[in-house]
């Protein structure tokens, strides 16, 4: 296949992305593709002539967000994941956490801010920046003397603030391929919460980091029970290629959803990946998943 990688974006997790995109590469080469990298800037980019596939590598704003998605409906190019729709939806976690709530998959207690708006929930609390990915704009809120300077920071990406009541609980994560739930990942940042810095330690050689557990020491009903929560949020959302779903465990009050990826980091660092591997897929065979998953989609096929 002649398969355009679409990396970079304009948006905050462009690093990330580029680093993806240099794994995805290599990977692609070594099954036989011949591989185009793109640096995407914006809507403007070109694209090679005669391209079998788009193999999207774009986290976050404009890749993940169902904007790219729309650019290549429009000029009829096969890409890997969700299409528009899918991909509008999950990267919105208000949106997300309401159809979770429809549907009936367990997730966190949460309002929605709006203008000046201030918080109701009790302290402690998360707020979050609703459409951005990697935890960037999410800040812990634990004492009252925060609270303003913590949503002057969030307002910063939007006009809205999601609030999330905080679960006490175990960091974990499931891939999602098609219809298998991978091996549950745990995560244990080092110091603080699995933030920016801590998920991408190459970028800041500073961050503390974080440890993965995979498979996650769980008990073997609890691994099947939160498999399956995943499973259901996937569904919930009209998924149909491929997701990484981010879980807290509380050991009182069981697992709940806290939001989806559609584009989940493909580095060194990431967990989807490592989840694969412990599944006994290797890097290139979920690249290779991935791509025939996504042209099995109703629109490709």
């Amino acid at each position: 296949m002649k398969i355009a990688l679409l990396m970079g974006g304009p948006g905050s997790e462009r690093p990330v992305s580029l680093a993806s995109g240099a794994g995805v590469a290599r990977a692609l080469r070594s099954l036989g593709a011949q591989v185009i990298e793109v640096d995407v800037c914006g809507v403007e980019f070109e694209l090679p002539d005669g391209v079998d596939l788009a193999f999207n590598v774009i986290h976050g704003t404009f890749g993940e967000d169902g904007t790219l998605q729309r650019i290549l409906d429009e000029r009829g190019v096969p890409y890997t994941g969700e299409g528009e729709q899918g991909s509008r939806l999950a990267i919105d976690k208000i949106a997300t956490k309401q159809r979770l709530l429809r549907s009936g998959v367990a997730t966190a207690k949460f309002e929605v801010l709006s203008g000046s708006e201030t918080p109701s929930l009790p302290l402690p609390y998360v707020l979050k920046a609703p459409k951005e990915g990697s935890s960037v704009g999410i800040y812990i809120v634990r004492d009252v003397s925060a609270v303003e300077s913590s949503l002057r920071e969030v307002r910063r990406y939007g006009d809205q603030v999601l609030v999330e009541e905080f679960v006490a609980g175990r960091e974990l994560t499931v891939g999602i391929l098609g219809d298998q739930a991978l091996p549950v990942v745990e995560v244990r940042p080092k110091e603080g919460f699995y933030n920016f810095e801590n998920k991408y330690p190459f970028l800041n050689p500073k961050a503390a980091g974080a440890d993965h557990l995979c498979p996650a020491p769980l008990d073997p009903e609890v691994t099947k029970q939160i498999q399956e929560l995943a499973l259901s949020a996937h569904r919930a959302l009209g998924l149909e290629v491929y997701s990484r779903v981010d879980v807290l465990f509380c050991e009182s009050k069981g697992p709940v959803v806290l939001e989806i990826n559609t584009i989940p980091g493909m580095t060194e660092a990431s967990l989807l990946p490592e989840a694969a591997s412990a599944a006994g897929i290797s890097y290139a065979q979920l690249c290779e998943r991935v791509i025939a998953l996504s042209l099995a989609r109703p629109c490709f096929s």
